[in-house]
């Protein structure tokens, strides 16, 4: 084999372009179906594809000596190598609790309709959902003792460490779509999915590899979701597809997906849990009256953080005017200056506070090194630059 073309076949297979995208091998992925004897805890099999549990069943397993590592091998074996997604059927016992949080739910949204406050979605367009960001902290400082009973939860718990094990931490948003709310499309989540085509494709095979592991997508069921309601729209085993952070965001696969995709039905406490890489999307909420609620949850793993903490702002603003200098008079590269720049300035948006700084207009808000780049291109007195720099630690606060 020549040089150049063992060169070409490395780069193949270790990035993702837009033409590493396949239908056919998306069909063919997608085609597999599973039985109770794939996954013999589970009370019944949605669609033919996904494993659904009853809880009740669940808890008393709990009570014997393996039943946890049990019962947590299945889920990881679903998640990961399966279907990449399980419903857990009244995961929530505690109904008393669960409709009291919907009430504490329901007056956020109310308190921030009153304050003009403008949330935006990822995934669908602005204005048709109800969203509350952060509405875990925001729970948890309205309503103390509403936020215990609800995250006692075991069923929430051992899920979580079942995919990230200990030290994990939850982040929720409320999500309401009203009768006539349109589907979001088709994405996968955060880290990648939250992401351009043309940034996904700057990270390596591997990276895309790792992402889903790091995270852990949920929703809990705050109402009744008939299918007419819209309960999300999956693609099972399409989290285990390489290239899929592109192939959610072309025009054929989204095709595609809106004409195959598997919708199940939601009773209140029921809640899902899936891969963050599992293609989905927020269905029509076609249906006169039902206001579909959902707390979705997003569980981190505890290891995606730096070894050391750094005021980034800080060395920024240090760094502004000489490199503002070096870019006037042309004595640096402008990849060099971008180097220096990727060395210094947070170059990744999350984690913010979307209520100051939504993801309207984008997936994601701006980040350090973005704003940077503008700066400097821009010619901004360092005046702007520091006080543009210091809304943007704002906007990251709580």
């Amino acid at each position: 084999m020549k040089p150049n073309t063992l060169s070409e076949k490395k780069t193949d297979q270790n990035w993702y372009s837009p033409d590493s995208v396949s239908l056919e091998d998306l069909k063919i992925l997608t085609g597999q179906k599973v039985t109770l004897r794939d996954y013999p805890l589970a009370s019944d099999i949605g669609g033919g594809q996904v494993p659904l549990y009853d809880c009740a069943a669940l808890r008393r397993l709990l009570a014997q000596p393996e039943g946890r590592c049990r019962i947590m091998a299945e889920w990881v074996s679903a998640l990961k190598d399966g279907p990449g997604i399980i419903v857990l059927k009244q995961a929530f016992d505690d109904v008393e609790a669960l409709d009291h949080v919907t009430v504490q739910f329901e007056k956020l949204i109310a308190n921030e309709r009153r304050n003009g406050m403008e949330t935006g979605d990822h995934f669908a367009k602005k204005g048709a959902n109800d969203r509350v960001w952060n509405a875990l902290e925001k729970l948890c400082l309205l309503d103390p003792e509403g936020f215990v009973r609800y995250y006692a939860n075991d069923m929430i718990a051992l899920v979580s460490e079942a995919w990230l094990g200990p030290a994990y931490q939850i982040t929720s948003q409320v999500n309401v779509v009203n009768p006539g709310g349109e589907a979001q499309s088709v994405h996968r989540d955060y880290h990648l999915g939250f992401q351009s085509p043309q940034q996904v494709s700057q990270y390596p095979a591997h990276v895309h590899a790792l992402s889903p592991f790091l995270t852990l997508q949920g929703a809990v069921a705050h109402c009744d979701m008939p299918l007419e309601s819209g309960p999300t729209l999956y693609m099972p085993f399409t989290q285990k597809y390489g290239p899929g952070y592109l192939a959610t965001q072309t025009p054929e696969v989204r095709e595609w997906f809106n004409e195959n995709y598997l919708q199940l039905p939601l009773h209140k406490g029921d809640a899902v849990f899936f891969s963050p890489a599992l293609f989905h999307a927020a269905g029509s909420n076609r249906s006169r009256s039902t206001r579909r609620m959902a707390n979705l949850l997003q569980v981190s793993s505890a290891f995606g953080r730096a070894m050391e903490s750094m005021d980034r702002a800080r060395m920024a603003r240090a760094l502004y005017p000489v490199l503002q200098e070096h870019n006037r008079d042309q004595s640096l590269a402008q990849e060099a200056i971008g180097r220096v720049i990727a060395a210094s300035a947070e170059g990744y948006a999350f984690p913010t506070n979307l209520d100051r700084d939504p993801p309207i207009g984008g997936l994601a808000p701006q980040s350090q090194q973005a704003l940077f780049r503008q700066a400097l291109e821009e010619n901004w007195a360092e005046a702007r630059f520091v006080e543009a720099l210091a809304e943007r630690v704002r906007s990251t606060l709580t």
